[in-house]
């Protein structure tokens, strides 16, 4: 009983001291974002280009820029 007891104090004080923000998955997301932006830029000049593949890539990328937007601030006005 003690050792569940320790363990539930233990993950909650780790958790306590853990910084709020955004996710440690910063860097992903910015090489996906540039994946992505570079996938966009050479479909647009191949034939296979529509406005259905636009729209999909875009559905794609806007979460990313959000994201990247949020990770930007975050380290410019988080670093207090």
């Amino acid at each position: 009983m003690s050792i569940l007891s320790s363990s539930a104090i233990s993950s909650s004080a780790i958790s306590m001291i853990t910084v709020p923000g955004l996710p440690q998955y910063g860097f992903s997301i910015v090489i996906g974002l540039i994946a992505l932006l570079s996938l966009k830029e050479v479909l647009s000049a191949s034939e296979k280009w529509n406005k259905t593949l636009d729209c999909s890539l875009n559905l794609a990328l806007l979460p990313l820029l959000f994201t990247f937007a949020w990770i930007v601030l975050f380290k410019i006005f988080g670093a207090v």
